[in-house]
């Protein structure tokens, strides 16, 4: 689908203004205008997050009361139990409080509800298990605070239920011992967007705290933290939380944790997966590593391992684990082509652009666990809503289905429109599950399609494309790419900076690179000045790149390539056009 790009206002004045008073470059003070950033203050806590700039723990809503829970049963030799989710953010959180509790020899274990036969969060059968089995204080972490029904079992089986969460609320709350959440109401903690890991990392740092009967912790535990911080860096990177305030604090200082301080687990991981030879971490080695590695366990039914992997001191045990994983992640790439093609097909014969606004795909052979990553590609390509069933192949129990939305739509309140065709469904406005019965599939179907018509006016839409400035390829010196460098790290929040150049022409064939030929490498020129771009997931891209034989405009995100000693500059290709400069950016 086309791209309307736009382009930032450039002021020329502003920009000078910046320079000067904040003491950046000029490419750096163009780019922080972009953002909103014109306070010299702010440029400052920007570029240089400190760790000490973390609120204390206390501040975040119902963190004190939960520590102090905690530490009760810490004392008593109380069983605990945390229970996770089978995400990556899910796994790191489970994993900081599961750590920390050991480390204070808690009587402590963990619970992940499987993917499939489960689904997220707690539900009653887990509850009453987990009473039967012995346990006295349930912890949630990255899941419960929709859970009314389920805290209300748990207080009539005897169980001190403790959640944790950041998801969206209902109307109505659990009525749990304690609810930790940056956004409760009544609260005016002033960020609301830390993840699951990151309010899981809030509350074993106040227990700490408790234990040591200071702010300042034990050295052990002090050891553990900077641990735990790379740890709810994975997570908040993996659970694509926006990288601004905190976040960008955890991020910054857990890339650094996680080469200064790893965990066993991590070590063997990254090794695994040769990060290790990096000169230093990246966000993108977090989010397209990592996290989906971790991610691979879970959407497989094995997030136990994962959170092993996270928590285990064997050296042998973590090299075993992490090469599992490793493994797991190829057949969750297999499955994921394989779903792909299948469900790009289905796109194809259903979906006209002129008409539909969203798209409802199912198909009985696609695992559930894999759908979620298949509606996150198409709705990118297609700029549409898109969700993504596997339905069971019986047809006795509802399919599983998978949603990931578009700017301007909200997935969470759709789907509440939606409640009475469905028998279940959660998330957040970008992305959501749900269950759906094949019956009901055709109605939803259109109900679906009918609210994002409304609220998107129709299929005419075009994806747009933030750029934040016009260069020629000439400027990109490695200087100035490393000056750009200074506002990471980036992620979602917090884009990579996207430039964009007019004139351009391709000095080779492009050709298809990676697994399944997905991504696309070639040569642009401009002017004598060639550069080496990479496309990914652009291999379609090939053949209509080829036929060109004239000039292009092209958007893309500059970068220092780093390989065997020796660094370079390279493009990723976000976008192209025929030339006629960079028109219908505004």
């Amino acid at each position: 689908m086309p791209k309307h790009w736009r382009l930032a206002p450039h002021d020329p004045a502003r920009i000078a203004d910046l320079e000067r008073a904040a003491g950046v470059p000029t490419v750096v003070a163009q780019l922080l205008l972009a953002r909103g950033i014109h306070d010299p203050n702010a440029v400052r806590l920007f570029l240089e997050p400190k760790l000490n700039g973390l609120r204390d723990p206390e501040l975040l809503p119902g963190a004190s009361h939960a520590a102090d829970l905690l530490y009760s049963a810490l004392r008593a030799k109380r069983r605990i139990t945390i229970y996770g989710d089978y995400d990556a953010d899910g796994m790191t959180a489970t994993s900081i409080l599961l750590r920390c509790l050991r480390l204070l020899d808690a009587n402590v274990d963990f619970y992940v509800p499987h993917r499939i036969d489960e689904g997220y969060g707690l539900n009653l059968e887990a509850i009453a298990k987990l009473a039967e089995q012995g346990a006295d204080v349930v912890v949630t972490v990255d899941c419960g605070i929709c859970s009314v029904a389920e805290a209300h079992l748990a207080a009539q089986l005897g169980l001190t239920l403790i959640v944790t969460d950041h998801h969206q609320m209902d109307d109505v709350l659990p009525a749990a011992a304690a609810l930790v959440h940056p956004a409760l109401p009544g609260s005016d903690y002033p960020f609301t967007g830390l993840c699951g890991a990151a309010v899981a990392f809030k509350l074993a740092w106040a227990l700490c705290q408790r234990v040591a009967e200071n702010k300042k912790v034990s050295e052990r535990m002090r050891l553990f933290l900077l641990q735990a911080v790379g740890l709810a860096a994975i997570g908040t990177v993996a659970d694509v939380v926006p990288l601004i305030d905190e976040n960008r604090i955890l991020v910054r200082h857990g890339l650094q944790s996680l080469t200064a301080y790893p965990t066993v687990g991590a070590t063997a991981l990254m090794r695994q997966i040769k990060l290790h030879e990096k000169h230093a971490l990246e966000c993108e080695d977090l989010g397209f590593a990592i996290a989906p590695r971790l991610n691979a366990a879970g959407r497989l039914g094995q997030a136990e391992l994962g959170i092993e992997l996270l928590t285990t001191d064997s050296e042998v045990r973590a090299e075993k684990l992490a090469q599992y994983i490793d493994e797991l992640n190829l057949e969750r790439q297999s499955m994921e082509r394989s779903i792909l093609r299948g469900a790009e097909k289905q796109a194809r014969e259903r979906f006209d652009p002129a008409r539909d606004a969203a798209l409802v795909l199912a198909d009985s052979d696609w695992h559930p666990g894999i759908i979620g990553i298949v509606a996150g590609r198409i709705a990118d390509k297609l700029h549409r809503p898109t969700v993504v069933v596997a339905l069971d192949k019986l047809g006795v129990k509802p399919g599983i289905g998978s949603a990931r939305s578009v700017p301007g739509f909200n997935l969470h309140a759709a789907l509440a429109e939606c409640s009475e065709l469905l028998a279940s469904h959660g998330g957040h406005a970008a992305a959501a599950g749900l269950k759906v019965t094949e019956a009901n599939l055709p109605d939803f179907r259109r109900k679906f399609c009918e609210i994002a018509t409304r609220e998107l006016g129709g299929g005419a839409g075009l994806a747009e494309l933030f750029v934040d400035a016009e260069t020629a390829l000439h400027c990109l010196t490695q200087r100035t790419v490393q000056q750009i460098e200074s506002l990471a790290p980036f992620g979602h929040g917090n884009l990579r900076p996207v430039l964009c150049a007019s004139n351009v022409r391709l000095a080779e064939r492009p050709k298809r690179i990676g697994g399944a030929g997905r991504h696309l490498s070639m040569t642009f020129d401009q002017e004598g000045v060639k550069i080496r771009a990479v496309a990914f997931g652009g291999g379609d891209w090939e053949d209509e790149l080829a036929a060109i034989d004239g000039e292009l405009s092209i958007a893309f995100r500059p970068v220092i390539n780093r390989y065997r000693g020796r660094s370079s500059v390279e493009i990723h290709l976000a976008d192209w056009r025929l030339d006629s400069g960079p028109n219908g950016a505004s």
